[in-house]
């Protein structure tokens, strides 16, 4: 019997508590899994993983797309990927001045050392630092 052919595209969702964010055609699609980014294209190896904290892309053709994510879980299969986050922006619906109002908080915080609890401290650095990229590179400033 043979082999089915592979795809060439892979149907991209991407679904929050609140909204369908996009269902879409892509090319490529790029997810910060919780132990590092895994790059997927079509015909990619089925996997369910849980998502990090950084930046969820996807390329069709010539031209990329970024997301703030911070967790959730991806699911891919051959010619799907299913992202469902616990939360993600556009980098239109991201406010760069809060974004960077919470970076410098948390790097105060992780600086006074004081009965301060690292790991969350980390993930709202993180988190800000990714809000930020995301925002910048959409407009043009990275």
């Amino acid at each position: 019997m043979p082999t089915p052919p592979l795809p060439t595209k892979i149907k991209l969702e991407i679904v929050t508590p609140d909204r369908l964010l996009l269902s879409e055609e892509v090319d490529e699609v790029t997810i910060p899994g919780s132990e590092g980014y895994l790059g997927i294209l079509p015909g990619h190896l089925p996997l369910l993983t849980l998502l990090g904290i950084g930046v969820l892309s996807y390329r069709k053709g010539n031209q990329k797309w970024s997301f703030s994510c911070s967790g959730g879980f991806a699911e891919v299969l051959p010619d799907r990927v299913i992202i469902t986050a616990s939360t993600i922006e556009r980098p239109e619906e991201i406010d760069l001045a809060r974004a960077k109002a919470a970076k410098e908080r948390a790097e105060r915080q992780l600086a006074g050392k004081d009965n301060v609890d690292v790991d969350m401290l980390m993930a709202a650095l993180t988190r800000a630092a990714v809000r930020i990229q995301v925002a910048e590179s959409a407009h043009g400033r990275i």
